[in-house]
């Protein structure tokens, strides 16, 4: 066995010997002097602190300590009341605190005790008490969560053993503070007790045994049981008082003294105001200026100095970060956020500002919201979020529209303006700023607030600067988002699908097509404008051919035929009947004869006068059902209907193709004319 272990075993059975074994005056002198300089290191401990567990022995050390004080009460006991003497520590006290008056010594004696016994040790006890029972009651949730960060690799299987310990000793330790501040209580009750023993049995034991009288043994046996009681009472005030910082601590990075001059004169400001009331409370008071003007003029000044230091160390963190941005821009690993590319960027110059402002009354964010809520209902996809930046290197009124951060379309906005679109026929009295609505293309007038309503009357469609903005962007995401969604975003479909037909995803994916393939898909139908929303429709075509060919064209053309109703919805909504260029049956043979079949799949090889030929045809018929007010949709057989998409992809990309076997066979078809060779 080692010393200090030794020492600790013997000083233990020195403490219980103490109270059945007489110990001398000056011996019970130099023990009260080492009590109370153990309460005075435990409650130093516990205020430097940071978490409780860095003190978990406090719980054992509150009932030696306890123990220790009993057994000084009951040797001071039996020294006033054998020899009337209780020791120079005892007496010091007595006569010191006392002054010379027995009734402010036993004054101040209940009132230490109070204190202890209904505020500190109380408050102790009940904080305790709560912080068992939540410590205990979040025990499951912690494990889960170090389980959790375990699987995940975050962690490795020796960090999980020493965090699940620590959680295992907060609930011991906690639960151990709960029981032992009933030692705290019962010694301040215990106190009290010994107090009245030793004044009444003094008074006895001095008349009786001494040949005191009564006032003399009154004086001489208050005096040293008002001294013996502070004695005890003031090392267990700094224990409770330590036992409470204990419990009430939470864990932080610093102890207490720099966590209260750190949270406490956080904001050097409320000083200023503090300092302000307590000279106001010297003036208009009869307080008098001569005690309030020292206090304020000395927190005036620690405000002063907190407010500069403040001040300095805003700065210096200022060039510290300043510092970072410049080591992290000079270090390799910078360039790697610069590879990042934004799915969608709306770049506009210093003059549209107000538009994204909202302290200017700019709504540009809020439409943007509603953007991608209207994308989400047409498309069927979720848009990524649109970065939004002013750029300098632009015009002051012009803005720019990325995809990928590459520049897909412009425009310039005057903001107290407003866009004015002729409805056929232009009305000479409407005059203004003549430009091109840039989502369309079409011509338009800017035109001031004065002559607004003038345009409205004459038939103009006219439309604010943000709804202008808001009909571009819009337009540029349908048209291109197709380049919007990857397998990553496909992923986040198909997993939101698997919440509701779990068994059509397990039986799809990867089985029969993979992400990639679906995505390709999808990717298709969207460049042609068809919505993507009715995906399990889309998913179990696929679930039924996929299994007989990998051509993505092919598979294409299958879920355009399932969405068949959707489509005729699309193009005759109206309930009209839908009228269509009708492909011939020379074009449709020449089409046929011209696909090439090859491993990769199958495409068109026309040679370029046949091309040039059907292109020339084809947009006589656009060019006659545009200047006659009506939507183009040209109407052929599905075996030729993708390759005639792929042959107009570049010059009539906007000219819905659509094949007979995608159309209802309710819906009313007028042909507007027919293509042939």
């Amino acid at each position: 066995m080692r010393v200090k272990d030794l020492t600790v075993l013997l000083g233990v059975i020195g403490i219980v010997l103490m109270m059945v074994v007489p110990v001398s005056v000056h011996v019970v002198d130099v023990l009260l002097i080492i009590n109370i300089s153990l309460a005075l290191m435990i409650l130093l401990v516990a205020m430097n602190t940071q978490e409780a567990l860095d003190f978990s022995i406090f719980p054992s050390l509150l009932l030696i300590t306890t123990l220790f004080r009993l057994a000084l009460n009951v040797s001071t006991t039996r020294n006033i009341l054998s020899h009337a003497d209780g020791g120079r520590v005892v007496e010091t006290f007595g006569g010191f605190v006392a002054q010379g008056n027995l009734v402010v010594g036993f004054v101040v004696f209940l009132i230490l005790v109070v204190v202890q016994f209904i505020v500190i040790t109380k408050g102790s006890e009940r904080v305790a008490e709560v912080a068992a029972r939540f410590t205990l009651d979040a025990m499951p949730g912690k494990q889960m969560s170090i389980d959790a960060d375990l699987n995940a690799g975050m962690i490795n299987e020796t960090q999980a053993r020493e965090r699940r310990r620590k959680i295992e000793r907060e609930a011991d330790f906690y639960g151990a503070m709960d029981g032992a501040s009933k030692f705290v209580k019962g010694d301040a009750i215990a106190s009290i007790i010994i107090l009245i023993i030793n004044l009444v049995g003094g008074l006895i034991i001095g008349m009786i045994y001494h040949g005191m009288g009564v006032a003399e043994a009154a004086s001489l046996f208050t005096q040293m049981s008002i001294g013996d009681g502070l004695v005890s009472q003031i090392p267990a005030l700094m224990i409770s008082t330590a036992s409470g910082l204990i419990v009430t601590r939470a864990n932080s990075e610093g102890n207490l003294a720099s966590d209260l001059t750190g949270q406490l004169l956080q904001n050097p400001k409320l000083l200023f105001v503090v300092a302000g009331t307590i000279a106001l409370l010297g003036i208009a008071t009869p307080i008098g200026v001569l005690i309030t003007f020292p206090v304020a003029a000395v927190i005036l000044f620690s405000a002063f100095r907190l407010q500069k230091n403040l001040n300095q160390k805003l700065v210096e963190d200022e060039k510290a970060e300043e510092q970072q941005q410049i080591e992290e821009v000079r270090s390799p690993e910078s360039v790697i956020s610069l590879l990042q590319v934004d799915p969608i960027e709306f770049e506009f110059g210093y003059g549209l500002i107000p538009l994204a402002d909202t302290q200017q009354g700019g709504d540009l964010l809020d439409r943007i919201i509603l953007i991608r809520r209207q994308c989400a209902l047409e498309l069927g996809i979720v848009v990524p979020v649109i970065r939004i930046r002013d750029n300098i290197q632009l015009k002051p009124n012009e803005y720019v529209i990325k995809i990928k951060g590459n520049s897909v379309a412009r425009g310039e906005l005057l903001l107290n303006h407003y866009l004015a679109m002729s409805p056929g026929f232009d009305d000479e009295s409407i005059s203004g700023i003549e430009t091109m609505e840039p989502a369309f293309g079409l011509p338009a007038l800017w035109i001031d607030d004065s002559t607004k309503e003038r345009a409205e009357m004459s038939g103009y469609t006219v439309v604010d600067p943000p709804s202008v903005v808001a009909t571009h962007l819009t337009e540029i995401i349908k048209r291109h988002a197709h380049e919007l969604i990857g397998r990553q975003e496909t992923k986040a479909l198909v997993e939101n699908v698997r919440e509701s037909y779990p068994a059509l995803v397990d039986e799809l994916i990867p089985n029969v097509v993979t992400v990639g393939d679906l995505q390709k898909v999808l990717s298709k139908l969207l460049k042609e404008k068809i919505s993507v929303r009715d995906l399990v429709t889309i998913m179990e075509t696929l679930a039924d051919y996929g299994g007989y060919t990998k051509d993505h064209d092919i598979l294409t053309e299958y879920v355009r035929q399932a969405l068949s109703r959707q489509i005729t919805q699309q193009y005759a909504g109206g309930g009209d009947a839908l009228k269509v260029i009708t492909v011939g049956p020379s074009l449709e043979k020449k089409i046929a004869e011209s696909v090439q079949q090859t491993d990769q799949g199958s495409y068109l090889a026309l040679d370029p006068s046949s091309s040039q030929t059907i292109f020339h045809k084809l947009n006589e018929q656009v060019t006659r059902a545009v200047q006659g007010g009506l939507q183009p949709v040209i109407l052929t057989s599905p075996t030729i209907r993708m390759y005639l998409r792929q042959l107009l992809e570049r010059t009539l990309q906007d000219i819905p193709v659509l094949s007979y076997s995608e159309l209802e066979p309710n819906v009313e078809i007028q042909s507007m004319g027919v293509v042939n060779l």
